[in-house]
């Protein structure tokens, strides 16, 4: 990544205003009023490092500026968190259920109040369109709403059937898990760095969390706010630092993973987990699809699929990278999908102006571009966009639109994480859910149809955790009460709904024999006329249809 030089004296004059250089096109678009560098200070001294390890270095990726000097967290540095936390646990986990979603109630009201902050720091970080990061901070208000509401039901003991009716009663309990590892990514750093960590401190536990350096300022933010809505000191901890340097450590320290990132990364850590006999959560990455059916509202879906494709600039897992059209439409659909996408307003701006931002980093740049060039080379058409903007930025990519791809393009079957899609044809809804299928992926998929059943059986053949019918991603992400989560290489387990909290503990069966052992009552009655007696009963208990 390319910074741009400042002087000693450019950097005295910005230590208490927002930093950056404005210019007109092909130089610094400023950074928010919000972020001063004092601001940024406050921010990075939450995180405890002993300084041993060199800072890193964070730059926007509107322009290049400098953001922040991030302290780096040594092996020793993770543990010392952990020892923290198993302390601060305990007193955490023995407080009321209500009393604990009292402070998310609280963090609902803050994050809502902070928007205007959160969404400077979210696009000072990621580059994300201000419409994007709007979506984060909603999101997160979203999540501190339900789970507040719903944990004491969903952690409630529950009465289970016993052995023998009247006389075996059962409880099924739940536990903390202990300390619960995050690992959170950088494409949406305040609905993944907080919205896991809503529902596991909500049951009881302590989190250690790694958030990315790219990122690290607005999960230090949401810590921030969490504490100023009461959160114990101890019981949520940042540490950052490079996966390399206390990947092991996180994994040692951890009762419980959750971890959201790329496919290899997610088998490494599942591995890791498995030798270490700890459970983990999975969201990782997709290579989605889009059904448009021949009865399709064409309006709703040419704006869905704009949408769906170039949000976040493709920098979101559950955004479209493939794109299938019925024959008796595609003539009429791709013009005006192409058309719309040819409009969309790109640039970096910290106001709701433009639809779409940048990438990230020079990686997603290189990636989106030689994924590109890789399928022009195997005989792909360009419809739209195709290249690099680097006067406006130097990650802007311009949203694409490819046909003609053929299975040999890396695009054809690899991920982008990018502002790509590709446009194939289909003719019958068999075929479609077959193309649409054609994947080791199985994280999110959309259908559009005027048909609410036809567009549902069609959604319930894709291989996906997620399927939006007449929508393309954010119905069911949305729907916070329902799971979420991949098939196949997508990863496994599932955030959101009862499931997104429950994950986060240990079951706990306490049963009680009340009267009588079960053993034969009477001794006269012996062990082989306790099995005749036992024998008949359970014939009686299947007649009268008992559980």
């Amino acid at each position: 990544m390319t910074a741009t030089e400042i002087t000693a004296n450019e950097k005295a004059a910005q230590e208490d205003s927002p930093r950056g250089v404005n210019a007109e096109r092909g130089s610094f678009t400023p950074l928010p009023a919000s972020l001063t560098a004092s601001r940024v200070r406050e921010l990075t001294n939450l995180v405890r490092s002993s300084e041993v390890a060199p800072a890193v270095t964070t730059y926007a990726p509107f322009s290049g500026a400098v953001l922040a000097e991030l302290p780096q967290c040594t092996p020793e540095d993770v543990l010392a968190a952990a020892e923290r936390a198993r302390v601060a646990q305990r007193s955490w986990a023995a407080r009321s259920i209500e009393d604990r979603a009292a402070v998310f109630l609280r963090l609902h009201d803050l994050v809502l109040a902070a928007r205007d902050d959160l969404m400077d720091i979210i696009q000072a970080e990621n580059g994300k369109a201000r419409r994007d990061a709007y979506l984060e901070v909603a999101d997160v208000a979203i999540t501190c709403r339900y789970y507040a509401r719903t944990a004491a039901k969903a952690l409630a003991p529950k009465g289970r059937t016993g052995l023998i009716p009247g006389l075996t009663q059962v409880e099924e309990l739940r536990h903390p898990k202990g300390i619960v590892t995050i690992i959170s990514p950088w494409n949406y750093p305040l609905s993944l760095g907080i919205g896991d960590t809503i529902p596991a401190l909500l049951a009881g536990n302590a989190v250690v969390q790694k958030a990315d350096n790219q990122t690290a300022l607005t999960a230090l933010f949401a810590l921030q706010l969490a504490q100023k809505a009461g959160l114990p000191e101890d019981i949520w901890q940042l540490v950052l630092g490079r996966g390399s340097a206390i990947g092991d450590p996180l994994l040692d320290i951890a009762n419980y993973v959750m971890f959201t990132g790329s496919t290899a990364s997610g088998r490494n850590i599942a591995a890791e987990a498995g030798r270490r006999l700890i459970d983990c959560s999975l969201e990782l990455g997709g290579k989605n699809a889009m059904c448009i059916l021949d009865d399709a509202d064409l309006d709703r879906a040419v704006e869905g699929a704009v949408r769906g494709c170039f949000s976040s600039s493709g920098q979101l897992c559950i955004s479209i990278e493939r794109l299938y059209v019925a024959d008796a439409i595609y003539d009429e659909f791709v013009p005006r999908f192409v058309e719309a996408v040819k409009a969309l307003k790109m640039g970096a701006s910290y106001d709701f102006s433009n639809q779409m931002g940048t990438l990230t980093s020079s990686e997603q740049l290189d990636v989106t571009r030689e994924h590109v060039e890789n399928a022009k080379k195997a005989g792909a058409t360009v419809l739209a966009g195709g290249v690099a903007r680097p006067e406006i930025g130097p990650f802007f990519f311009e949203p694409t639109v490819l046909t003609d791809v053929s299975e040999n393009a890396t695009c054809f079957a690899e991920e982008t994480f990018g502002p790509l899609v590709s446009i194939y044809r289909f003719s019958t809804d068999a075929e479609v859910i077959a193309l649409a299928n054609d994947t080791s992926y199985g994280l999110n998929g959309s259908v559009w149809s005027r048909s609410a059943s036809r567009g549902t059986q069609v959604a319930a053949q894709l291989h996906a955790g997620t399927v939006n019918v007449n929508e393309a991603y954010a119905a069911a992400w949305g729907s916070i009460d329902a799971p979420m989560g991949g098939m196949g290489v997508s990863g496994m387990g599932r955030r959101h709904g009862i499931g997104g909290i429950q994950k986060y503990t240990e079951l706990q069966t306490v049963a009680r024999q009340r009267l009588m052992n079960l053993a034969p009552p009477l001794e006269r009655l012996g062990d082989e006329g306790f099995a005749a007696v036992m024998t008949t009963s359970l014939k009686l208990l299947k007649t009268l249809r008992w559980r």
